[in-house]
């Protein structure tokens, strides 16, 4: 069992009002819509999955799921002005791209083990344009190490350009399909058959995504012509 995990003060009051903020903004300047919703757990921890074509995504789904879930981002992030005081604000976790970091990895799961759902990408980092990329073996890792479920969620509309369309008064519609929740047996092997598994288990979840998602945004998900 990891440290219990605690979420500061400043945090806890914050957050209600920024995802009314959120919610209020996301709804004036698109057309919302979230389906699935019943596929979401109503109490304990679980894993949400997403696809990450931009910054959009994270706000979106935090303003307008259920309750209010832990997230991960890339530090990057805390270092680009406006964007580093909301995710400050929130109090999400900040992710070394690239590197086994051990705290943030302990972080994520006392979270999970304290009860709170949490947000990541498995991709590791934005895509730029619609079209899934390899995802990373992180989410199997985390749902393996907790034997927490994985949700798996597919989001449209939340393009580069989706804020200069936003404000142009385009109305950019943003979707979010949440699927059924996806448990993996507890992988007792070692070495680089663990890690092959993991990545298996990860593109599992990827696949989920994909299927969720319209052809365009499947990337290297996408099913594979059959011959």
């Amino acid at each position: 069992m990891s440290k219990p995990y605690q979420i500061p003060l400043i945090n806890r009051i914050i957050r209600p009002p920024l995802r009314l903020f959120f919610r209020g903004l996301l709804s004036a300047l698109s057309p919302i819509s979230v389906t699935g919703l019943e596929n979401v757990p109503a109490t304990g921890a679980y894993i949400i999955a997403m696809n990450h074509v931009s910054t959009y995504e994270a706000p979106f789904i935090l303003a307008f799921w259920p309750t209010l879930p832990e997230s991960m981002g890339a530090i990057d992030i805390w270092r680009k002005p406006g964007q580093n005081i909301l995710v400050r604000l929130y109090g999400a976790i900040p992710v070394h791209r690239g590197e086994f970091d051990r705290q943030t990895l302990e972080r994520a799961i006392s979270a999970l083990e304290s009860g709170r759902p949490l947000l990541i990408a498995p991709e590791g980092g934005r895509t730029h344009k619609p079209g899934m990329r390899q995802a990373h073996s992180g989410v199997a890792y985390l749902a393996d190490k907790t034997s927490m479920p994985i949700i798996p969620v597919g989001i449209t509309g939340t393009t580069e350009d989706y804020a200069s369309l936003a404000f142009g008064f385009e109305r950019p519609p943003l979707a979010m399909q949440i699927g059924q929740p996806i448990r993996f047996p507890p992988v007792r092997e070692r070495g680089e058959e663990r890690r092959r598994i993991y990545q298996e288990n990860t593109d599992l979840v990827m696949t989920t995504i994909a299927a969720l998602l319209p052809p365009e945004y499947q990337g290297v998900y996408a099913p594979k012509a059959s011959l």
